[in-house]
């Protein structure tokens, strides 16, 4: 029996939509937030996914810097025995990603990068509503943070080539992350959405 796409958050999908979701990110304050680019993470990736994906991060940081825009890291606190277990060498930032003087580390347990901390304050702080999102794992903290965030009222920017994940039992890597891509993108709460787009593509 063939399955029906529907996308419950935006109601519909379409031109209108499209034309809503690029219009309703312009012009505004951003933020670069960098998720869970640790290395206990990072060392369960392929080599072809980390690759593809590290470069790109390292550019996002690059142009970030470059404009003057803020940069926030999120660091997740892994119990005992956990590849990010707090303050063992896997939980430390990824040496060729890691934040320059000044930029602000915010430390979470859950996949909700909002949850349990100080984000939405620091954002409140410096008057961001935009978020350009990259990091990892797709399906877990990039995901979720990305859905939050429009509820929360800010609008996403998720850099396509930019986050990272690894094969499980049923797909691909790289299906994963086509996958949320896809499903991700004019995911919206009220008036604010997700857009999807490359790095190359996306303007600081």
């Amino acid at each position: 029996m063939p399955y029906r796409i529907f996308r419950c958050s935006s109601g519909f999908q379409g031109r209108e939509r499209s034309r809503f979701t690029i219009s309703a990110m312009g012009n505004r304050s951003s933020a670069l937030l960098i998720v869970d680019v640790q290395v206990g993470l990072v060392e369960l990736m392929s080599a072809n996914v980390q690759r593809s994906a590290l470069p790109k991060i390292k550019t996002l940081l690059t142009k970030a810097r470059a404009s003057g825009i803020p940069v926030i890291y999120i660091q997740h606190d892994g119990p005992k025995g956990h590849p990010l277990e707090t303050h063992t060498k896997g939980w430390e930032i990824y040496p060729s990603l890691k934040p320059a003087d000044g930029e602000h580390v915010i430390r979470k347990r859950e996949s909700d990068s909002f949850f349990g901390t100080t984000l939405q304050q620091e954002l409140g702080k410096r008057g961001i509503t935009n978020l350009i999102v990259a990091g990892g794992m797709t399906e877990y903290c990039v995901d979720t943070t990305c859905r939050r965030a429009t509820s929360l009222g800010y609008d996403v920017t998720l850099a396509s080539d930019a986050h990272l994940t690894r094969d499980n039992q049923v797909l691909t890597a790289a299906d994963i992350i086509a996958h949320h891509n896809f499903v991700l993108d004019d995911f919206s709460a009220g008036e604010h959405a997700v857009r999807v787009k490359p790095t190359d593509e996306i303007a600081f």
